[in-house]
């Protein structure tokens, strides 16, 4: 397997893992050869914003969105050159 296909795979692949006795049990088909080595990320279970706060950034998402249309904006190339020179 060539190295380019080797990192598509690795790069494109999903596995569901299970905790079971506090190890991570694996039981998925894979075409990795035999001792590679991976690097399991556990999924984001969310936000953790409370509805309050939920609400507070939808509004101003709403209000961002709102100043866009109106042409309320700032380019981003100046405002990195006033943040670098602070």
């Amino acid at each position: 397997m060539s190295a380019a296909a080797f990192s598509y795979i690795l790069c494109n692949m999903t596995l569901k893992a299970r905790v079971k006795k506090g190890r991570l049990i694996v039981d998925e088909p894979s075409d990795l050869p035999e001792g590679t080595e991976i690097e399991l990320l556990p999924l984001d279970p969310g936000d953790w914003l409370s509805e309050e706060d939920r609400a507070a950034l939808h509004r101003a998402l709403g209000e961002s969105d709102a100043d866009v249309k109106a042409g309320r904006v700032v380019d981003a190339k100046e405002v990195l050159r006033e943040l670098r020179s602070e």
